[in-house]
């Protein structure tokens, strides 16, 4: 579904992404995993077209995407879940989930699924975006995007920040949206909870793919993987 080849991206004279080469298949749930610095949000940015300095080609859905604008990108299928999750402070829980269009119908989450799958967000959709927790605002983050059918989710660091009861839930979400069959491309620390959701993962060290490991070698190899990553 999403393929990237030779992608490099810039700061000004800094280079950040050096030849990144990555593939993301149809139903699968990918991590990228590196240590603070190592390009994994520019990555992301550059797939949701929100990065402009890049070289190289995106491909989604066998189309090239790498000089398509945003909103364009977002009509066809791919949904962003920004790290600081993007949540209207003056807008309600129920206004910020309404609010982005549908742009898949077929696979859109209805207004109902969503409070069944977060029922806080049901016990909460008069309440104003400024007054929900870091766990409720990553929660509404994600939901919005079910909301409008977007077929690859790009997510950055979903478990950042949050209890442990919340990261289960936002496991359990994934699982969920993983067996619907909804794609996802996941930006993630933890170790342990990557190797929960997902099929394989790329580690990235200085803006390029140090290796890609299925889900039973990034397991087994866990203990040093933290060491690599200084956690």
């Amino acid at each position: 579904m999403l393929e990237i080849a030779g992608l490099d991206a810039f700061y000004g004279d800094a280079q950040a992404l050096h030849g990144v080469d990555l593939r993301v298949g149809e139903g699968e749930v990918v991590t990228l995993v590196g240590r603070n610095g190592a390009g994994k949000t520019t990555l992301l940015r550059a797939v949701m077209g929100l990065h402009h300095d890049v070289r190289g080609t995106i491909t989604f859905d066998g189309e090239d995407i790498t000089a398509m604008p945003p909103q364009h990108r977002a009509r066809r299928g791919l949904g962003w879940v920004q790290d600081d999750r993007g949540i209207y402070a003056s807008l309600s829980v129920e206004e910020n989930l309404t609010l982005p269009p549908v742009t898949d119908p077929a696979k859109a989450w209805s207004t109902e699924q969503v409070y069944q799958a977060f029922p806080v967000l049901a016990d909460r959709r008069r309440a104003a975006g400024t007054t929900l927790s870091g766990g409720e605002q990553q929660m509404l983050a994600m939901a919005r995007v079910l909301r409008t059918g977007a077929r690859l989710l790009l997510l950055d660091e979903p478990s950042e920040g949050l209890a442990p009861v919340i990261v289960q839930l936002i496991r359990d979400i994934l699982l969920k949206i993983k067996a619907q069959g909804t794609t996802v491309l996941l930006v993630e620390q933890n170790v342990k909870f990557a190797a929960s959701v997902a099929d394989r993962h790329y580690v990235l060290a200085q803006g390029a793919v140090a290796t890609d490991l299925d889900n039973a070698e990034f397991t087994a190899r866990q203990d040093e993987l933290l060491e690599y990553l200084g956690m």
